[in-house]
């Protein structure tokens, strides 16, 4: 039992660690430490915005332990609802629109859904069956948004607490806002409101910088970027709010620059994240940190929060790698330091010449061979 006699509700996420990365670090020309919150259980930091709305939930509400959870998200949102809810011994129900990939319906599944149910061509016919045909007929349910509630960057906030130390910048990947305000609530709350913050979008997801550029909040026309889990059409009024600060720095970089951050930070740091988190990454490459923040030095300390993401495969990877093979080209910064992918003699691998993204497509090519 907690104090006053409160029922005792874990919090549904891990103290993610921190790990400086040397090659990340030689990069960009400062020291780099990745807060890699890729661990948390539901592979992403969602964990902590969606665990903590659900964690409040219960510790509110007169009876927890019939309370029933409602998200219509089929991404990380939605995963992380599921994850946190099992956890804490209470059922979830997501609903998805039929768009939705076949690969996260089946995580969905695999991580203790109560129910997946699959309505409508788009997000919102399949939030709007949520509300009114389960969650208006459920008096226990509880609707869980992907990133528009204080609970959602309360929770996010949590990733500032474990800093041991004040940074000179934090760089943070921008879809709906969630983790950004967040960042922002932490820091703020630390007393290091001057701390720099790059927020970071992809072409063709960037409603936080269209909103900064026009004064107001806009909403896109739609979303045209790889990056899905960037793919809020209309942040949320608190981030925009947030963004206006002076300490905030706009940041839009394309897609294949995204991929290019998602592979290089596979062969590098043998992590394996989504475009929405390899794009922050792949500001640490081709000199864009300094550039974007020439005040810092060799031994300033940046920290790239690693947000993770469950849709993405090696299959994946080794696609946006022969695609968007150009940004490989582009990706050697001022100092000559390449990819590792293209390094010669294994400069920052364990075996020379060799990566995980070259072991899996050599692989895949032995496999068409036999299949032949």
């Amino acid at each position: 039992m907690g104090s006053m006699g409160e029922p005792d509700v874990p919090k549904p996420w891990i103290a993610a660690p921190f790990k400086e990365s040397s090659a990340l670090s030689k990069a960009a020309g400062c020291r780099i430490f990745l807060k890699l919150e890729n661990l948390q259980p539901s592979g992403s930091f969602k964990s902590r915005g969606i665990g903590n709305l659900i964690r409040q939930s219960l510790l509110k509400r007169p009876t927890p332990h019939q309370t029933h959870f409602y998200s219509s998200s089929g991404g990380n949102a939605g995963l992380a609802c599921i994850t946190a809810a099992r956890s804490l011994g209470r059922p979830a129900t997501v609903v998805v629109p039929f768009s939705t990939k076949r690969f996260m319906i089946w995580k969905i599944e695999t991580a203790g859904g109560h129910e997946v149910i699959q309505h409508g061509t788009s997000w919102a016919e399949a939030d709007k069956f949520l509300r009114e045909e389960l969650l208006a007929k459920d008096a226990n349910g509880v609707y869980v948004p992907p990133f528009d509630h204080k609970d959602v960057w309360e929770g996010a906030s949590t990733i500032i607490e474990e800093f041991n130390e004040k940074p000179d910048a934090v760089v943070c990947s921008v879809g709906g806002g969630g983790l950004f305000c967040g960042v922002q609530m932490g820091l703020e709350r630390r007393g290091w409101g001057d701390v720099d913050v790059l927020a970071v979008e992809t072409e063709g997801a960037e409603s936080l910088a269209t909103s900064l550029k026009k004064g107001k909040l806009v909403t896109l026309e739609k979303i045209t970027s790889i990056a899905t889990s960037l793919g809020a059409k209309r942040v949320a009024e608190k981030a925009f709010e947030l963004g206006q600060r002076k300490n905030v720095r706009s940041v839009v970089l394309s897609d294949a620059e995204a991929g290019m951050g998602c592979w290089r930070l596979a062969d590098d740091e043998r992590l394996i994240v989504e475009p929405a988190c390899g794009v922050s990454v792949a500001v640490c490459y081709d000199g864009r940190l300094r550039k974007l923040l020439p005040q810092l030095k060799e031994d300033s300390k940046v920290v790239v929060i690693v947000c993770g993401g469950s849709d993405i495969t090696l299959e994946t990877l080794c696609h946006f790698r022969e695609k968007y093979a150009e940004a490989e080209k582009m990706a050697t910064d001022d100092r000559g330091v390449p990819s590792t992918l293209s390094a010669p003699n294994g400069v920052g691998n364990d075996r020379p010449g060799e990566g995980l993204l070259q072991d899996s497509m050599r692989n895949e090519r032995l496999l068409r061979l036999v299949a032949e």
